[in-house]
């Protein structure tokens, strides 16, 4: 298998996941990280974490 696809896909999957995360109210950096270390478990995670009710400030 070509490296550098995976690293394609793996940089993909990662910026998904954090639109998905902002996407429910969670911290899109983070969770980008998060997924450059997990991968689809992080995809998993964040599908089945439920959303976080916006602060009131």
């Amino acid at each position: 298998m070509d490296r550098s696809a995976f690293f394609v896909g793996l940089g993909t999957l990662s910026l998904i996941n954090a639109g998905l995360a902002q996407s429910k109210n969670r911290s899109g950096l983070l969770w980008w990280l998060f997924s450059l270390v997990l991968g689809p478990i992080a995809t998993f995670l964040i599908v089945v974490l439920p959303k976080v009710p916006p602060s009131i400030e």
